[in-house]
């Protein structure tokens, strides 16, 4: 009841006939000037992120792509440092052994000189000492007989006597 007395539900035909040909109207205009450029716009913008879309697909792929080339560069670096380190721990085992062979090799040498100096330093030695007790008898004997006998003779007999010493004993006591 209170529907119907309100202008506002109450149905008047002529007022209902000039609303739906200003709606018409007005929906013409609208579809004409207003929603074709509204679509467009919405159509653009909608490409327009279609494309966003793609690039940060493409984006992505490149930057997985760059990371998987990274890990293979970092992996390929490992390895190469592994190979230059093993390199050169078996340059410096084999430079170590060689400098170890060269030092023995040069021991062995300065032993082997020491010794022959040695040996000709007790050949003269010995000669020496030969000299020195060939000398000192000569001049016991002197004293002992009480006169020089022939030197040249003493010295022969001397010399003798001397060579046949074992100076070999006076070796074994150094």
């Amino acid at each position: 009841m209170l529907a119907a007395s309100s202008p506002l539900t109450r149905i008047v035909p002529g007022l209902m006939v000039w609303t739906l040909v200003f709606f018409f109207i007005t929906f013409f205009v609208l579809k004409r000037y207003a929603f074709g450029p509204i679509q467009k716009m919405l159509d653009e913008r909608r490409e327009q992120i279609r494309r966003s879309i793609e690039e940060a697909e493409h984006a992505r792929d490149e930057a997985r792509k760059l990371l998987e080339e990274h890990r293979e560069l970092m992996n390929q670096a490992r390895s190469d440092a592994e190979q230059i380190l093993a390199e050169a721990r078996r340059t410096a085992v084999s430079m170590e052994q060689r400098m170890r062979e060269e030092t023995e090799t040069e021991r062995q040498r300065r032993v082997e000189e020491t010794r022959r100096e040695i040996a000709a330093e007790t050949g003269r030695a010995l000669e020496q000492i030969r000299s020195e007790v060939a000398n000192l008898t000569l001049e016991a004997t002197a004293i002992v007989v009480g006169k020089k006998l022939d030197s040249t003779r003493d010295r022969e007999l001397i010399t003798e006597a001397i060579g046949s010493l074992d100076f070999s004993r006076l070796e074994d006591r150094k």
